[in-house]
């Protein structure tokens, strides 16, 4: 029988930070404060605030698992909870992911309240934490401290055994000294040819419209200039939409027709009941809603999905292909608002980016990511292979 309200507490941490890293997380009843559910896990060698932020996410899951509609989130880290209620900016780029991932979890209930609590009031989450932080350290697993239906332990990651999240991208260290290439995963991002809505300048969620004639001669060019940047390819993925697997197919010949992979996490914003209209349109019919998503990217379109829950997948894509691509070069065909999320993800930006940048029908952006979390941002809407058109 599912639980209407609950109570998370959840902890992290790292021994050296970054060190061997594990997290804990509990979930109680509200009104008996019986435990639900417990998680717990090692996760390698990563940061304090990271496994803070897994703690959280494991809480979240669990909770959602068990059907609660409201959650009171506990932790003793002033940074999560600070940045999760969105007084405080997410400056580091290996914490953005996971706190998009936080956000999407958070939408999936009715209501979810942050409280920042001491230490001494959040000792079992942090028992769970220590004994996944020893178990790291030693290559051993989690010792089974579950309760109720929803407890999971996971094996340990340490010598000998992978961490299930691979190299933390939050133990990058800025520097200015050249990067090999050869080591990073490549990304070319590829907006899609025109269609008639682009030129109306129409909002086009997941209606499938189809490119122009306009559209499908960028789509040529483009695929003539993702050759000469990438002369070798391993992959070519595309948004499951026409306009997107249009354009993806054409490069993909360009290439040595390789095969075109549709992922779905590329797929565009759904904008609801804005889907097709203009901007104008929009304003005039629903100007309170606008006014709210133009200023919060937790607020979704009337019928359509928020730009947190987009960055959630789009972010968990990206790090998918450097799990999968070491050292390759990966061409992804997407929309304009997964390719803002990733640009800005790379670029460690403010959501104000999303606003301030304006991506062309075919346009590039290329960047390289390292499996330590290192990111170089190589080109940003790149057109001049449209000149001639």
């Amino acid at each position: 029988m599912a639980v209407r309200a609950v109570v998370v507490e959840a902890d992290g941490g790292s021994r050296g930070n970054p060190g061997p890293a594990g997290y804990g997380a509990v979930v109680r009843d509200r009104d008996s404060g019986e435990v639900l559910a417990e998680r717990s896990e090692a996760i390698g060698t990563t940061t304090n605030n990271v496994a803070e932020y897994r703690g959280l996410i494991a809480g979240l899951e669990a909770a959602a698992e068990l059907g609660a509609a409201e959650v009171e989130a506990r932790l003793d880290s002033k940074l999560v909870v600070e940045q999760m209620c969105g007084r405080w900016q997410i400056k580091h780029p290996g914490l953005r992911p996971l706190a998009a991932q936080a956000a999407a979890l958070v939408d999936r209930f009715e209501r979810v309240r942050f409280s920042w609590i001491p230490r001494e009031r959040n000792k079992h989450a942090d028992a769970l934490a220590n004994a996944a932080m020893d178990a790291a350290a030693t290559g051993t697993t989690v010792p089974d401290t579950a309760a109720g239906a929803g407890t999971a332990t996971e094996p340990a990651a340490g010598p000998g055994i992978a961490a299930t999240t691979g190299t933390d991208p939050a133990t990058a260290k800025p520097s200015w000294e050249p990067r090999p290439s050869f080591t990073a995963t490549r990304l070319i991002l590829v907006r899609h040819g025109e269609t008639e809505w682009t030129v109306q300048q129409r909002y086009a969620g997941r209606a499938d419209v189809p490119l122009s004639d306009t559209g499908r001669a960028q789509a040529r060019a483009t695929a003539a200039r993702v050759a000469q940047l990438a002369p070798s390819v391993a992959a070519v993925l595309s948004s499951p939409l026409s306009r997107c697997t249009a354009t993806a197919e054409a490069i993909a010949v360009a290439l040595g027709d390789l095969p075109v992979r549709r992922q779905d996490d590329w797929i565009e914003c759904d904008f609801g009941d804005w889907d097709g209209r203009t901007f104008a349109e929009v304003r005039e019919g629903w100007p309170g809603e606008l006014d709210a998503w133009l200023a919060s990217t937790r607020i979704a379109p009337p019928g359509g999905e928020s730009f947190v829950t987009v960055g959630a997948r789009v972010a968990k894509a990206v790090a998918e292909l450097g799990r999968a691509y070491p050292g390759e070069t990966v061409v992804v065909v997407s929309h304009v608002s997964p390719i803002k999320l990733a640009l800005r993800d790379a670029l460690a930006a403010n959501d104000a980016f999303l606003h301030r940048l304006y991506l062309d029908a075919a346009g590039i952006s290329v960047f390289d990511m390292w499996p330590d979390g290192g990111v170089a941002v190589r080109s940003v809407n790149d057109t001049a292979h449209l000149a001639a058109l």
